[in-house]
């Protein structure tokens, strides 16, 4: 009999799947499958569901011959110059974003990237500010600058380490029965949270690289863990860049929510907010009403050759 299983993990050709009963089958794809429509490189993501087949091949293992509809997805550019798209994680009711100001650094404009792409599928994210331990007077007071553009668009913001668990207690409430998303760059701190969250969870932890002072991508594929607290967490690659893809620069600015509150007030419908007169959003940025780094980071992407190697910034 046919029945729909939840993707836990995906390794490109092979994929472990959770049953309905708690079972986890190892799983390949039936032929030749393609996605209608969409150019990836994986046709099957961790966290979608799947409908795999009643019988067995000789070795045990299942077939997977057809993809439920997803809600949402969360996609990147695969390589430099690719049309490709990869996609991240599927199925997503929260995406908790994990910041580092050093060791490795997050960059503001990474962090707006990420939340454009969360915006574009209507996934609500949230801002974990990790290795609040490791952080003098000066590294405190840039988290709490961060934390208040952050918030103050509708974002939350937490500051924790993943050595407190009592930082990180409120996200085991907040993850049961949802299926939520970690990302950010390698070595800020994901599969240790994972780890933390739920001690049964061996998810392997990699060091920073010294000479790099970046992470170590000890998460080669993206993995969903059930939580015994409840609620499924995916622990996803670390990312060092974030292209655009899928998106109509036309729309960029509907994906920054400061922005959509504003843009009725332009005085052209379709006002780019880069050299138009009468731009309310332009002057909401003269005004203070927008912060003028926020609008910074939309003007780089809405002026940014998408066939340039947007990784050179690590952004």
């Amino acid at each position: 009999m046919q029945q729909i299983v939840r993707v836990l993990k995906s390794t490109g050709k092979w994929y472990q799947v959770l049953t309905k009963n708690g079972e986890t089958l190892n799983c390949r794809l039936k032929g030749r499958f393609r996605l209608a429509g969409l150019s990836t490189t994986n046709p099957i993501a961790v966290g979608d569901e799947v409908i795999i087949a009643d019988q067995r091949d000789e070795e045990g293992n299942a077939l997977i011959i057809e993809l439920v509809p997803r809600t949402n997805y969360i996609v990147r550019k695969s390589t430099n110059l690719s049309k490709q798209m990869q996609i991240l994680a599927a199925n997503i009711d929260r995406v908790y974003l994990m910041v580092t100001l050093h060791s490795p650094e997050t960059h503001p404009a990474f962090i707006d990237r990420f939340l454009v792409a969360a915006e574009s599928f209507r996934i609500p994210c949230t801002l974990l500010f990790n290795k609040i331990d490791q952080y003098d007077e000066d590294n405190l007071a840039l988290v709490d600058y961060y934390s208040h553009i952050y918030s103050s668009i509708g974002y939350p913001c937490h500051k924790i380490s993943t050595y407190e668990p009592s930082a990180f207690e409120f996200l085991k409430e907040e993850i049961n029965g949802q299926q939520v998303m970690i990302g950010g760059h390698s070595g800020v701190g994901k599969s240790s949270l994972v780890n933390a969250l739920d001690s049964e969870i061996s998810a392997r932890i990699g060091e920073i690289s010294k000479a790099h002072h970046s992470g170590q991508h000890t998460t080669t594929f993206a993995e969903m863990y059930p939580l015994k607290s409840g609620g499924f967490i995916i622990d996803t690659p670390g990312i060092r860049a974030f292209g655009m893809i899928e998106l109509e620069k036309e729309h960029l600015s509907h994906y920054f929510p400061e922005m959509r509150e504003k843009m009725g007030e332009c005085k052209f419908n379709n006002c780019k907010h880069l050299n138009e007169p009468h731009c309310a959003i332009k002057k909401a940025v003269e005004d203070g009403e927008i912060h003028d780094q926020r609008y910074a980071n939309y003007w780089q992407m809405m002026n940014e050759d998408e066939n340039e190697t947007y990784r050179k910034n690590d952004f």
